[in-house]
């Protein structure tokens, strides 16, 4: 899913294409994702730990919540910037 957008971005760049110069490579949409997901997911983890008091418990929760928020968050980039509104 995600690696096909980057496979789909670099045949496209092979093939001619011109370079659309004002939004971001596929790669930096999802590095952007993981470094954001860390953060939350530590955050998410300790709040967890807080309200259950059980570490296996936080994590599971945290674990769910780092999958399911990244991919969110790759498709939620992508689609902003296709968005020409504040460019």
């Amino acid at each position: 899913m995600i690696l096909d957008q980057v496979l789909l971005y670099k045949k496209s760049e092979n093939k001619g294409f011109k370079e659309d110069k004002t939004s971001e490579k596929p790669i930096r949409s999802v590095i952007k994702a993981l470094s954001w997901r860390v953060v939350g997911t530590l955050d998410t983890l300790i709040v967890s730990y807080i309200l259950t008091s059980e570490i296996a418990l936080a994590t599971s929760i945290a674990s769910i919540d780092f999958i399911t928020k990244l991919i969110l968050y790759f498709f939620h980039e992508r689609i902003w910037n296709t968005i020409k509104w504040g460019k």
